[in-house]
């Protein structure tokens, strides 16, 4: 069978990618131009811009949502920002923490059978928790039964990059979460043979990086730069990448300052496939593989999820203590 989705808060299509072997989008909604830009070259199709000027009544029939909402008014670093300009956060922050609620007023109308929601891991604990509650409140008072686990993607790219993913059902669906592996690739696997010298660092930037970190250093702090492992796993790629590549910088040898990953390189570490086109500029590349997903893990829940679907093993009560399941 071929299932209907949408795909909200689309970025590059990082989810529509992982669930395109299942069926057909039929509706794609993300603001930023420039990330409609590389959607559109890859897929063939310009999304819809501001989501809070689409009427829940006209988006298409589907039968799974894809929202990889926006995780600024959630994290660690939005929320530290936001504070710093005296700016509210989470569910009072009026232009993003409320864009959760288009996805609602979508399901409330449309009722697929199915969703998958994406955030960052912070999400579970901000605001002491009462964030999530909300998120969970909403969901399950639509009549969903929710999911939510957080996954780690080093196990299929090299990279450390753990995120919450919330997956709800119509129906009282079994479903587990796929079990990722806890070793992956080594970097240098994703790695290009012959990069541009523009990537390496000037001397002036790669003496100011030592400087920053040693200076926090002296302080305790763990700020700076992070050279990564070869035979490992990098830090988490983020949107600020463009600016100096400072959490991610490949070792090129004693006798030569290190380099930023380059686009593609950035790419394949989200686990993005070597026909996906990139067709920015570096800046804009870089911020939009920085706020993409992994891709390989939400392949691996989308597996799941059909599965679920399929099976259809409905929970009918529970047995001394135990779960019962039963087939329709």
């Amino acid at each position: 069978m071929l299932y209907r989705f949408i795909d909200l808060f689309a970025g590059i299509g990082g989810i529509r990618t992982a669930f395109e072997p299942y069926g057909e989008c039929v509706f794609s909604c993300e603001w930023d131009i420039k990330a409609q830009e590389t959607y559109e070259a890859n897929f063939g199709e310009k999304p819809v811009g501001d989501i809070r000027q689409v009427n829940e009544k006209d988006v298409p029939d589907h039968d799974i949502l894809l929202a990889g909402f926006p995780c600024q008014p959630f994290s660690i670093a939005g929320v530290s920002k936001k504070k710093s300009l005296g700016r509210e956060h989470g569910f009072l922050d009026e232009t993003q923490g409320t864009l959760f609620f288009d996805i609602a007023r979508i399901l409330k109308e449309k009722k697929p059978q199915a969703f998958l929601l994406e955030n960052v891991k912070n999400l579970k604990s901000h605001d002491k928790g009462k964030t999530f509650k909300v998120i969970m409140n909403v969901l399950e008072g639509l009549g969903y039964t929710v999911y939510a686990e957080v996954l780690n993607a080093k196990g299929l790219v090299p990279q450390n990059r753990e995120r919450i993913y919330i997956v709800g059902f119509k129906n009282p669906l079994r479903f587990e979460f796929p079990e990722i592996p806890n070793k992956g690739p080594a970097l240098y696997t994703i790695l290009e043979k012959n990069v541009d010298e523009k990537y390496t660092l000037s001397d002036k930037l790669w003496k100011y990086l030592q400087d920053y970190k040693e200076k926090h250093s002296k302080k305790g702090n763990g700020f700076g730069y992070g050279l990564a492992d070869l035979n490992s796993y990098t830090r988490t790629l983020s949107a600020r990448y463009y600016k100096d590549g400072s959490e991610i910088l490949i070792p090129q040898g004693d006798d030569k300052n290190p380099r930023k990953l380059t686009p593609r390189e950035c790419a394949r570490l989200q686990g993005f496939p070597e026909t996906f086109k990139i067709v920015v500029s570096n800046t804009a590349a870089y911020k939009q593989f920085g706020n993409s997903v992994a891709v390989p893990v939400v392949s691996l829940i989308a597996e799941k999820m059909i599965q679920a679907i399929e099976r259809n093993e409905i929970l009918v009560g529970v047995k001394e203590g135990r779960l019962e399941y039963a087939t329709k």
